[in-house]
């Protein structure tokens, strides 16, 4: 592993085998078949996970800067968005452990003469869950797998990518700490050949899986050979939708965080931004104004706002997007990169040629393109003309024009003169190619169970 701002070594980690995978698979089914943890009284599962909960919380300065180690990101936003945040999350998780809930039901079976029936459905843990976390909010997203499969009673092998494993293997340690049972959660650190033996395993019950989408369907193939329970949430290519009347400076600001948190490595992200002719020179000048005031630096000094990418592998992928747009639209770059480290300067490209890739493929990088368009019929067509549907934006002050657009957006999020926030009472995840699943919100635990109906004739 290295440091993406200096690309000095930090650490070293054994990749997983097949059979590691599957002693670990075994692990986790076996402690299910158990019962210890299923069958445990949701309020004492509820009790472990929220002091696992406050065992983050107190561990959080050493955890942030694991993160900010191995991923490059902002010490700043490792601490208070991810980790944090990831708290919250956690929090919220732990208590849909009393709250999953069955339904009764008025049956019209025709049963014999002076019987009647009672009918109802009850929820149960699906079984062996395998979380598959990506690089970009490796600690984030490792909570978000982790605790509404503990709450729902399932058991759990985590695979965080081998670029970022260093804050999975401390939360395992945290939840042995905090009660949960030896088994329950397993974390194995490889590349695509141990996810590949996670996802074709028969005792795992129920795959979730944040990441590409390409690998996401390669997933979906596998599971459904065996019927295996699937919830991806993948990628984005978020577009935002400005029109003449929003506010200037919340509009530019908010681009600026939405577009560049984390130096784009974000699924949700703005990436492109239709912006109707009345306010585009000033938006794009806003922008202009803002990226080029940027300092680059590594995640742990205070004053940098843009940090390096993941990996050089990463990097050069960006570069590469950048390479093919220049001489086919304008592209307005902030401040030089530093000699070492995975960096790309952050990136305005202006009008960009509708051929290009990165006008409809997702960079995952500090790259934001701007478009000027006619009006908002424009700006919502070219909005929707593209396969993910993960998240989108709208900044006008109208709130007839809000209300009226926000059903014609094709994304499983839609803020208005905001891009970007997510809270754990409210559900997330994509149409189209974005995913086919929702996390977060009330129902979020239900996702990793099945319903059963029961009849009883009496």
């Amino acid at each position: 592993m290295r440091d993406p701002s200096t690309e000095d070594v930090i650490a070293e980690v054994p990749l997983a085998s097949r059979a590691d995978v599957e002693l670990a698979v075994r692990s986790a089914r076996q402690a299910f078949d158990d019962g210890r943890w299923r069958y445990m009284a949701p309020t004492s599962r509820e009790r472990i996970l929220l002091k696992f909960a406050d065992l983050i919380e107190r561990d959080a300065d050493n955890l942030a800067e694991l993160e900010t180690l191995e991923q490059g990101k902002s010490l700043a936003i490792a601490r208070y968005v991810e980790v944090a945040g990831g708290v919250d999350f956690a929090r919220y998780a732990a208590g849909l452990a009393t709250k999953i809930t069955g339904m009764t039901f008025d049956v019209s079976i025709p049963t014999p003469p002076g019987l009647r029936s009672t009918a109802y459905t009850r929820r149960e843990p699906v079984g062996v869950v395998a979380g598959i976390v990506p690089w970009n909010f490796p600690f984030a997203i490792a909570i978000w797998k982790i605790f509404p499969a503990l709450a729902a009673g399932c058991s759990v092998v985590l695979k965080p990518t081998e670029l970022t494993p260093l804050t999975a293997i401390r939360l395992a340690e945290l939840a042995f700490e905090a009660g949960v049972p030896a088994g329950i959660l397993n974390v194995i650190i490889g590349d695509g050949e141990a996810g590949s033996a996670l996802v074709a395993s028969n005792d795992v019950a129920k795959i979730s899986f944040t990441g590409s989408t390409a690998t996401g369907k390669a997933i979906a193939k596998v599971a459904a050979d065996r019927m295996a329970r699937v919830s991806l949430e993948l990628g984005g290519k978020n577009p935002a939708v400005v029109l003449d009347d929003a506010d200037l400076e919340q509009t530019v600001g908010g681009l600026m965080l939405g577009a560049f948190l984390n130096q784009g490595q974000v699924c949700c992200s703005a990436s492109r931004v239709y912006v109707t002719a009345g306010l585009f020179d000033r938006v794009v000048t806003g922008l202009e104004g803002a990226v080029k005031t940027l300092t680059l630096g590594a995640g742990l000094d205070p004053n940098a706002q843009v940090n390096p990418l993941v990996s050089a592998q990463h990097r050069d992928r960006v570069l590469q997007f950048l390479s093919e747009a220049d001489g086919k639209a304008e592209l307005l770059h902030g401040a030089q990169v530093p000699d070492r480290g995975y960096f790309v300067a952050p990136t305005v490209v202006v009008n960009a040629e509708a051929s290009l890739r990165l006008t409809h493929e997702e960079v995952f990088g500090p790259v934001l393109t701007v478009t000027r368009v006619a009006d908002a019929e424009e700006a919502i067509r070219r909005a929707n003309d593209n396969s993910y549907g993960l998240a989108a934006s709208l900044w006008t002050r109208d709130l007839k024009a809000c209300l009226d657009i926000v059903p014609q957006l094709h994304a499983g999020t839609v803020w208005v003169n905001t891009h970007i926030p997510l809270d754990p009472a409210l559900p997330f995840g994509g149409f189209k190619q974005s995913g086919n699943a929702r996390e977060f919100g009330p129902r979020w635990a239900e996702a990793y169970t099945e319903e059963k109906s029961v009849c009883i004739v009496h």
